[in-house]
């Protein structure tokens, strides 16, 4: 299994609203790339059928994401901090190893809830430091069979596990 190499892309562009004015945004991405410079192109790829007009890419960061959960009934996704505790064998003293995930969900309950779900298994000790609703508004995983992204939901790595 890869290891996930996750990028932030806020994309800048003119939103048909509801009332019908046009206006400009600039929208957050999570890709799944490489480099910056893959990211940008994955990121082009996937905004162009669903963007009249021009758009551009107005800024590319690293996500330190180690983890996503996948709820297809979701329509927001919430960073979970989540601490691995370990104890320090010559001190006897507890360590706190943070670390974040992303956990898709409807609301805040149902964020922890497929959050427990998917540390369900985990060995180590863990507990949930924060959870927080991230502007995110959708995430390309990579697909490396085919070299093309595919839907969170057919990729057995990131699907919920039974």
């Amino acid at each position: 299994m890869k290891m996930s190499n996750w990028f932030e892309c806020k994309v800048k562009y003119d939103k048909m609203m509801e009332n019908g004015m046009q206006k400009k945004v600039s929208e957050p991405y999570l890709v799944d790339a490489l480099s910056f410079t893959e990211a940008e192109a994955r990121i082009i790829k996937e905004m162009t059928p669903f963007i009249s007009g021009d758009f551009s890419v107005a800024n590319i960061k690293r996500a330190n994401i180690s983890e996503l959960f996948m709820d297809e009934t979701g329509d927001k996704w919430y960073k979970c901090k989540v601490n691995f505790i370990t104890l320090d064998e010559k001190s006897g003293a507890e360590k706190r190893t943070a670390s974040y995930m992303l956990a898709q969900a409807s609301d805040l309950q149902r964020a922890l809830e497929n959050l427990l779900e998917g540390m369900k298994g985990t060995m180590a000790d863990f507990e949930v430091a924060s959870i927080t609703e991230t502007p995110i508004m959708d995430i390309y995983p990579y697909a490396a069979a085919e070299g093309s992204p595919v839907k969170p939901s057919e990729n057995s790595d990131l699907a919920p596990q039974e």
